[in-house]
């Protein structure tokens, strides 16, 4: 085998992930929910320092922009503690607004990874290790 094979701590089958995929499903619906609000804070406050910008200078609500800032931070923290989760259940992120989670899976004699998208209630796809949801082939 090469230096540079992939060698997972464990391989799934897929009737292991779908026992995981209630928490999985729950963990993954308020990373993906805080995910977005922090991203839709993040760009309104990216949106008014622009303006301040091309203003040469402006007020703000300090009240409101040291909310927004707690709120961020709030919901980071959120997204860290769920994504430390989901890798302590053995699977990893690939895209956090699909709602993507690949778990290594040993298929014909080679590791594959098995995908589960938020939402699906079952496993029933994998991919290659240099491969992504675009190229999933059923189970």
């Amino acid at each position: 085998m090469a230096a540079w094979a992939f060698m997972a701590e464990r391989y799934f089958e897929p009737a292991e992930v779908e026992t995981l995929i209630p928490t999985l499903a729950r963990v993954m619906a308020k990373v993906m929910g805080a995910n977005e609000e922090a991203t839709t804070i993040a760009a309104r406050l990216q949106a008014e320092r622009e303006r301040i910008g091309f203003a040469g200078g402006g007020m703000i609500d300090r009240t409101a922009w040291k909310a927004d800032m707690d709120r961020v931070e709030h919901l980071t923290e959120t997204v860290k503690a769920g994504l430390g989760q989901i890798t302590e259940m053995g699977g990893t992120i690939k895209d956090l607004a699909l709602g993507l989670v690949d778990f290594p899976h040993r298929r014909n004699g080679r590791v594959v990874n098995l995908c589960w998208k938020y939402g699906e209630t079952a496993i029933t796809h994998w991919h290659g290790l240099d491969e992504g949801f675009a190229n999933r082939k059923p189970l």
